[in-house]
């Protein structure tokens, strides 16, 4: 055991104090903030701008079919598929003679295929043109009904989850956030850690220091010492990550005007609604803080925290085993590791795939069955989590996640400890999962 402690403090402090670690810690927050910042920006302006010619031969598309910022329907004359290019539009709907209600094929042609969501978008306002139409047939006048629309967007939906006698309040969009965010971690850090891993097994193996080290220490407490020194490099940059975020939180707050912060406290004291006779009015930056408080104050934050360490831990070693075992067996050609590596990255990204659909619907037979597995629970249960235990994930559901997890993590440890003990001290040859299978089931 002292040996594995010394292993681990030398994986560990070699890296902490490489000034690399520092950089990334402190900058890798920033770039992914500015990454989804960035692709958010993007995705917004980088929408194709399409103004189309409409051939209408109903006659009530015109003043119906409504603009957006990147889609303008305009009705001109003499315009038809041969010079509608010509005459400087993207595209030309041509909308056929309605027949009552017998389903038409309406065509939209263009130079550029169009995309599906912009061809979905055009497709539904059709659909409410049409309904405007039939409702202006009815008897309800243009101006009456824009006015109806517009006063009945008021009501707004509350989400409550049952939890025993009681309900909570619940948001489905800070779940997804949660979800999403906790599971893409995980997937990185897997990834990074676990090649990190694989990386200095190769490394120490490559420059022979792993026969110096295997003369005085047993192979597999140089793996456990390897496995465990990184992944506590992890969860140290995690704990630095908290650090920063709860200190830029505070910082933040302070920024903030004394009477803004009274008019949010006042809020939270009265749910959210001051009465009309309050002395302090409640401004529109004291509504959103309250607003953003109010949402994050929805989620069960310790046993997120919580799941998200253990998963976090047991993700990491249930896979950084296995690269430890497939860096045991590579030598100086790196196309090998790729090779090897094939079986090990593609569950991770199976994992990640199944993730993004589950923090979408996270009840769904494969979330659910995916979350107990060990191979995909580190991610998808973190998606399922976000939406809320004993809720969505019961006790039993969380509990056999865990205990699987654990298992699996003992069960490969076990399995890439006997490839590690014979591939470290393997030069010159390459080896096979098909050869490894037979390290495995030796008797020794």
């Amino acid at each position: 055991m002292n040996k594995i402690r010394l292993i681990i403090q030398r994986e560990y402090l070699s890296r902490v104090k490489n000034k690399r670690f520092l950089l990334t810690t402190i900058l890798t927050p920033l770039l992914m903030v500015l990454f989804f910042v960035g692709a958010t920006y993007f995705a917004l302006q980088g929408k194709d701008q399409h103004k189309v010619a409409v051939i209408d031969q109903n006659g009530f598309f015109k003043g119906n079919l409504s603009n957006s910022e990147h889609l303008v329907f305009e009705f001109p004359e003499g315009i038809d598929t041969s010079n509608y290019l010509t005459k400087g539009y993207t595209d030309i709907l041509i909308i056929p003679k309605f027949n009552g209600t017998q389903k038409v094929n309406y065509i939209i042609r263009s130079k550029k295929r169009i995309g599906l969501n912009t061809e979905e978008t055009i497709s539904n306002k059709i659909n409410a043109a049409i309904e405007d139409n039939m409702l202006q047939n009815a008897g309800i006048e243009r101006a009456q009904l824009d006015s109806i629309r517009k006063e009945s967007q008021f009501a707004a939906l509350t989400s409550l989850e049952e939890q025993g006698d009681s309900a909570k309040e619940s948001n489905a969009a800070l779940s997804y956030g949660i979800g999403f965010g906790s599971g893409m971690l995980i997937y990185i850090t897997m990834f990074i850690y676990g090649a990190m891993v694989m990386r200095g097994v190769m490394e120490e193996k490559t420059n022979r220091i792993a026969e110096v080290m295997i003369s005085s220490v047993k192979p597999f407490q140089l793996m456990m010492g390897k496995i465990i020194g990184i992944g506590a490099v992890g969860i140290t940059q995690f704990v630095l990550w908290i650090v920063l975020i709860v200190g830029l939180t505070t910082a933040a707050q302070l920024l903030i005007p004394h009477d803004v912060l009274v008019q949010v406290n006042t809020l939270q004291q009265y749910n959210g609604q001051i009465p009309a006779g309050g002395m302090v009015q409640a401004s529109e930056a004291a509504n959103k803080i309250y607003s953003i408080q109010h949402t994050m104050s929805t989620a069960n934050w310790p046993l997120i925290f919580g799941c998200f360490i253990f998963y976090f831990i047991g993700g990491y070693l249930f896979y950084a085993s296995l690269f430890a075992a497939v860096g045991s067996v590579v030598n100086e050609d790196p196309q090998d590791a790729q090779s090897l590596m094939l079986p090990i990255t593609m569950p991770i990204i199976f994992s990640f795939i199944i993730m993004s659909n589950a923090v979408q619907d996270p009840n769904t037979p494969i979330a659910t069955w995916a979350s107990i597995i060990p191979f995909s629970s580190p991610m998808v249960m973190m998606a399922r989590i976000a939406y809320g235990v004993p809720g969505t994930v019961t006790y039993l559901q969380l509990a056999a996640s865990m205990i699987s997890l654990i298992g699996g993590f003992l069960l490969t440890t076990w399995l890439s400890g006997k490839i590690y003990r014979t591939g470290i001290l393997m030069y010159g040859k390459k080896v096979s999962w098909k050869e490894m299978g037979k390290w495995i089931l030796r008797k020794n």
